[in-house]
C-alpha cells in the first residue's frame, strides 16, 4: 500500500476515533447535566411541596373574577432545565356558571418569544384521580404528566396545564364533566397570557390525552364561544374518552370501568342535583357498589393503585345493577358530555392504539367516523401494539409535524373519505 495511502486512511481512522470519543463525551455531558438537574428538581420540588397549603388555600367566599383572571401566582423553582414556569390559581366557572378557583402549572422555554408573543399549548391530562390531592401540579415533579413537554418547549411552545376543577384547589369534582373540564382548560389559556414575562399570544393549541382528550374536544367545540378572543389553531388528542357511553359499556365490566365510573358517579351526583335526586343517579349501583364508591373516589389511580385494586378486584361484576349507557338518566348525562355535539372548525388530530383495552379502537374508529361526517379535517393515525398509557407518547412525533404544520398555516390533509 502506498505509504501516503496508508497515512490518510490512519489520520481518518484517528480523526473518527476522536470524533467518537468527543461524542460520548457530550453524551455523558449532556446525561450528567439532565442527571444533575434530575436531582436538583428533586430537590427543589421537595421544597416547593411544604408551600402548596398555604398557596392551594383561597378564601371562602372567593372574591368575585372573571374567567381566567389569576387569584394567585408563584414561580417554580425546579423548572425543567431551560425553562421557567409557574404554579398559579385562576377565577373558572362550573357546571353551572358559578365562580370557582382552579389551579394549574405555566411553563415556558427560555428563550426571546416572538413579536406576536409565544403560541401555548393547552394540555389535557389523563386521569389522575377526582380528590383534591390527586392534583399533577401537587406532585414533586408537577410537569411529569405533561405528555410532550419536553419537545414542545424546544420547538418554542408555551405550555399551560390545568388540574381541572376539584383537583388542587378544594371543590367539586369535574371528572368527566365536559362544560367544567373545558372551562378550566380556556381559562388557563387566559391566565397564562395575564403573566407578563410569560410572553404568550392568542393563538393556541390543545392537546390531551384520554379524559384530557374529552376536555380539549370539549374545548375546541365551545372555544369560539366561550373565549372569543383567542384563536384556537388546532386540537390533538390520544386515545380520547370521546364518546362516554362506549367507554362506559367497553369498561364497566372490569377494574379500569369500576374505577373510573367511582369517580364519575359522585362527580355527576353533586353536577345534576339540580336535575336528578341523588337516589335516581346512585340506584345504578348494587349495595356493595354504593358502599365502596366514597372510598374508592378518595384514591389517586398513580399512587394509590394497590388500594383501589383491593376494593374494586372483589366488585367486577357486581358493581353496577346495569349498564349505565344504557339506563335512564345515565344514557342522557354520558351523551351529554360526550364530544361531537357541536362540529369542530379547526384540524383534528387523533392518535389511537391499537392494543388499548380502555379505549378500544372501534370507539375512536366511531368518533373519527362522526368528525368525518360533520365535515371536519381529521389526520387519524393508528399504532399497532400500543396500550392506553403510552398513546400519547406514541402519537408525539407525528402529533409534532401536524402542529407545525396548523401553526404555520399550512393546509392539514383530511384522512377523511
Amino acid at each position: 500500500m502506498h505509504p501516503r495511502r496508508s497515512a490518510d486512511i490512519w489520520n481518518r481512522t484517528r480523526a473518527r476515533r476522536r470524533g467518537f470519543l468527543v461524542a460520548l463525551l457530550v453524551v455523558a455531558l449532556i446525561g450528567g447535566v439532565f442527571a444533575v438537574d434530575a436531582v436538583r428538581r428533586h430537590v427543589e420540588g421537595e421544597a416547593d411541596l411544604q408551600t402548596d397549603p398555604a398557596f392551594y388555600t383561597v378564601p371562602d367566599p372567593l372574591p368575585a373574577g372573571e374567567p381566567g383572571e389569576i387569584i394567585r401566582v408563584e414561580a417554580i423553582a425546579s423548572a425543567p432545565l431551560g425553562s421557567t414556569a409557574w404554579r398559579m390559581i385562576y377565577h373558572s366557572r362550573d357546571l353551572s356558571g358559578t365562580d370557582i378557583p382552579v389551579s394549574a402549572v405555566v411553563i415556558i422555554p427560555d428563550t426571546p418569544a416572538p413579536a406576536q408573543g409565544r403560541t401555548v399549548v393547552s394540555w389535557g391530562h389523563p386521569t389522575t384521580g377526582a380528590a383534591q390531592k390527586c392534583a399533577p401540579s401537587l406532585s414533586v415533579d408537577p410537569f411529569q404528566l405533561i405528555e410532550g413537554v419536553h419537545e414542545l418547549l424546544l420547538e418554542g411552545y408555551a405550555v399551560v396545564a390545568s388540574d381541572y376543577p376539584g383537583l388542587g384547589v378544594q371543590g367539586a369534582s369535574s371528572y368527566l364533566l365536559g362544560i367544567p373540564e373545558s372551562n378550566s382548560v380556556l381559562d388557563a389559556v387566559r391566565a397564562a397570557r395575564a403573566i407578563d414575562d410569560a410572553r404568550i399570544g392568542d393563538e393556541f393549541v390543545l392537546w390531551g390525552h384520554s379524559q384530557g382528550g374529552q376536555a380539549v374536544l370539549f374545548a375546541a367545540e365551545r372555544a369560539e364561544e366561550y373565549a372569543p378572543e383567542l384563536t384556537l389553531l388546532g386540537v390533538a388528542v390520544a386515545a380520547p374518552a370521546a364518546d362516554l357511553t362506549e367507554l362506559m359499556s367497553d369498561d364497566i365490566v372490569d377494574v379500569s370501568g369500576v374505577t373510573i365510573a367511582s369517580y364519575a358517579i359522585p362527580a355527576y351526583e353533586a353536577a345534576y342535583a339540580d336535575r336528578y335526586p341523588t337516589d335516581d343517579l346512585a340506584s345504578i349501583l348494587t349495595p356493595a357498589g354504593a358502599s365502596a364508591t366514597p372510598d374508592m373516589a378518595a384514591l389517586c389511580l398513580l399512587s394509590e393503585n394497590k388500594e383501589i385494586h383491593a376494593i374494586a378486584d372483589p366488585l367486577i361484576g357486581g358493581y353496577v345493577r346495569s349498564d349505565p349507557a344504557t339506563t335512564e338518566p345515565w344514557k342522557t348525562l354520558l351523551t351529554e358530555n360526550s364530544a361531537g355535539s357541536t362540529p369542530i372548525t379547526v384540524p383534528v388530530f387523533v392518535g389511537q392504539g391499537l392494543a388499548d383495552e380502555l379505549v378500544r379502537p372501534p370507539a375512536t374508529e366511531d368518533y373519527v367516523t362522526l368528525l368525518c361526517s360533520q365535515m371536519v379535517d381529521v389526520s387519524f393515525h393508528r399504532y399497532p401494539h400500543v396500550d392506553h398509557g403510552l398513546a400519547a407518547y406514541a402519537a408525539l412525533p407525528e402529533m409534532l409535524i401536524w402542529l407545525s404544520g396548523v401553526t404555520s398555516g399550512a393546509a392539514p390533509t383530511s384522512d377523511c373519505p
